[in-house]
C-alpha cells in the first residue's frame, strides 16, 4: 500500500515513520522546503526519543521518502493523511486554513479511488467540510472516501505509543475506506489492539473528549494540592489513595505547574468555542482552563515566598520543555513562570536538555547553561521545573557548593522532602 502524510510536523513525522517501519510505502509531504531537505539527509527538527534513527533506517531501506511535490504525491497514493498544524484562531477556535488548502489540493490532483484522512485535531463537522471542499473543487470527477483517524501521541513516547496503542479510533461511513484503514494497521491486530470503529464526527469528538477529561485530571489534583499545603496532607500520599482505586486510576494525578504543549490548552479553548457555538455550556472544562492559568500565578508566589523575596535575586531552573523527553515550548509552563520571574526583575540561568533553542526564541534575554551544575552558579535558589530524567539523580553537595543559598523549589516534586532537607537544603515541593 502506498500512503502519503501531508504535513511533516510532530504528528506527520511520527506517523509516517511508523507507518514505515510497519512496511507500507510512505511520502511525507511539506511545503517547506528547508524542512524537506533536512529530512532527506535523515534529519529531524524536533526532538523525540529514537524518531531520528526510525526515519534514517526507514530512508535507508526504500520505505520512506519526503517531497514538496503534493500532485505525484497524491496521484500514487491510495490513503492520503491530512497532519498539517490546527492552530487556535480567532477566539480560541481550530485554526483550518490550512487543512482547507489540502483539500483543495486533494481535489485539484485526484486521479483515482483515495482515502482522505484526518489525522490532525480537527472539530467536528471537519470532515463533511472536506467532502464538500473536493467534491466542488474536483478536476477529474473520482469516488473517494473521507475518514478521521485521530491521533493520540504523547511527546516524549510517541513511538511506543503508535506501535502499543490503548485503541486504534477509525471514523468512517464507507465500508470500504473502513476496510482499507483497517489493512492499514493490520500490524496491530497480531497484538489485539482494540479498534473503535464509528462515523466521523464520532471519531472528532472521542480526539477533544479525550484530552478534555485529562487535562481535567490534571486540574483538579492541582486544586487537591493547594487544599493538601493548607491542611497539612501529603498530596503523593493522597494520588496513591486515590489511584489504587480502579475507577480513577493514578494517571495524569501528577501535581505541578500545570498542563502545557501543543494540544491540551489548545484543545480545551476549542471546546469551549465549539460549545458557545452549539449553544451548550461546558462549565467544566472552563473551569479546568481557568485553574490552569491560575498555576502560573502560584508558582511565582511559591518561588516568592522561598527566596524571601524576588527583588533582586538570580534564581537557577532545570527545565524548559513543557515535559520531559521533548523540546517543545509551546504553552510550556517553565517557560510562563520563568517569563513572569523576569518581569519582576528576576536574573534567569537555564539549563534543558533539549528545549534550549526554542527556549532562547520566547526568552532571549535569561542566560543558559551548558548543564544544571552551572545553571546553580552563584544562585539564590534552584527551581525544578520539568521532570527529565537527568534531574532525578543529581550531585546535591556539587549543587549545595554552587549555591548562594541552599534553596530548592521543586514545582514537580522529583525528590522526597525529607530527603533534601537532610542534605542540607531549604526545600519546597507543590501539595507536601
Amino acid at each position: 500500500m502506498n500512503i502519503v502524510v501531508v504535513g511533516t510536523g510532530y504528528v506527520g513525522l511520527v506517523t509516517g515513520s511508523c507507518f514505515a517501519e510497519f512496511g507500507v510505502s510512505v511520502v511525507g509531504v511539506d511545503k517547506d522546503a528547508g524542512k524537506i531537505a533536512l529530512l532527506q539527509n535523515g534529519g529531524v527538527p524536533f526532538y523525540e526519543p529514537g524518531l531520528e534513527e526510525m526515519v534514517r533506517r526507514n530512508l535507508r531501506e526504500g520505505r520512506l521518502s519526503f517531497s514538496t511535490d503534493m500532485k505525484t504525491a497524491v496521484e500514487k497514493a491510495l490513503v492520503i493523511l491530512i497532519a498539517v498544524g490546527t492552530p487556535p484562531g480567532d477566539g480560541g477556535a481550530a485554526d483550518l486554513s490550512f487543512v482547507r488548502e489540502v483539500a483543495l489540493g486533494i481535489a485539484r490532483f485526484m486521479n483515482g479511488y483515495k482515502v482522505v484522512v484526518t489525522k490532525s485535531t480537527v472539530p467536528m463537522g471537519t470532515g463533511a467540510m472536506i467532502r464538500r471542499l473536493i467534491e466542488e473543487n474536483q478536476v477529474h470527477k473520482t469516488p473517494f472516501s473521507v475518514a478521521s483517524n485521530p491521533e493520540f501521541l504523547r511527546e516524549g513516547a510517541a513511538i511506543e505509543d503508535f506501535m502499543r496503542p490503548n485503541r486504534v479510533v477509525i471514523g468512517a461511513e464507507d465500508p470500504q475506506a473502513i476496510a482499507i484503514l483497517r489493512d492499514l494497521y493490520n500490524p496491530l491486530y497480531l497484538i489485539e489492539t482494540p479498534f473503535v470503529i464509528t462515523n466521523v464526527v464520532s471519531a472528532e469528538m472521542i480526539k477533544y473528549a479525550s484530552n478534555a477529561f485529562l487535562a481535567t485530571k490534571i486540574s483538579f489534583i492541582n486544586e487537591i494540592a493547594g487544599l493538601c499545603e493548607v491542611v497539612g496532607a501529603d498530596i503523593h500520599e493522597v494520588v496513591r489513595g486515590m489511584g489504587l482505586d480502579n475507577r480513577i486510576g493514578r494517571k495524569f494525578l501528577h501535581p505541578g505547574p500545570g498542563f502545557g504543549g501543543s494540544c491540551f490548552p489548545k484543545d480545551t479553548r476549542a471546546i469551549l468555542t465549539m460549545a458557545a457555538e452549539a449553544g451548550v455550556p461546558a462549565r467544566v472544562v472552563q473551569a479546568v482552563i481557568e485553574v490552569n492559568e491560575s498555576q502560573i500565578g502560584k508558582m511565582v508566589d511559591k518561588i516568592a515566598r522561598a527566596t524571601g523575596g524576588l527583588q533582586g535575586k538570580t534564581l537557577a531552573c532545570l527545565g524548559l520543555s513543557f515535559k520531559p523527553n521533548t523540546s517543545d515550548t509551546r504553552d510550556s509552563p517553565a517557560i510562563r513562570i520563568l517569563g513572569e520571574l523576569v518581569k519582576k526583575g528576576v536574573r534567569i540561568r537555564a539549563y534543558d536538555p533539549a528545549a534550549m533553542e526554542e527556549a532562547r526564541r520566547v526568552l532571549p534575554d535569561i542566560a543558559y547553561a551548558d548543564n544544571p551544575y552551572e545553571a546553580a552558579r552563584e544562585c539564590d535558589a534552584l527551581v525544578i521545573a520539568t521532570e527529565w530524567n537527568q534531574f532525578r539523580s543529581l550531585d546535591w553537595e556539587r549543587i549545595k557548593k554552587a549555591l548562594k543559598s541552599p534553596i530548592v523549589v521543586d514545582l514537580r516534586n522529583v525528590y522526597e522532602p525529607d530527603q533534601m532537607r537532610a542534605l542540607g537544603f531549604a526545600y519546597t515541593g507543590v501539595g507536601r
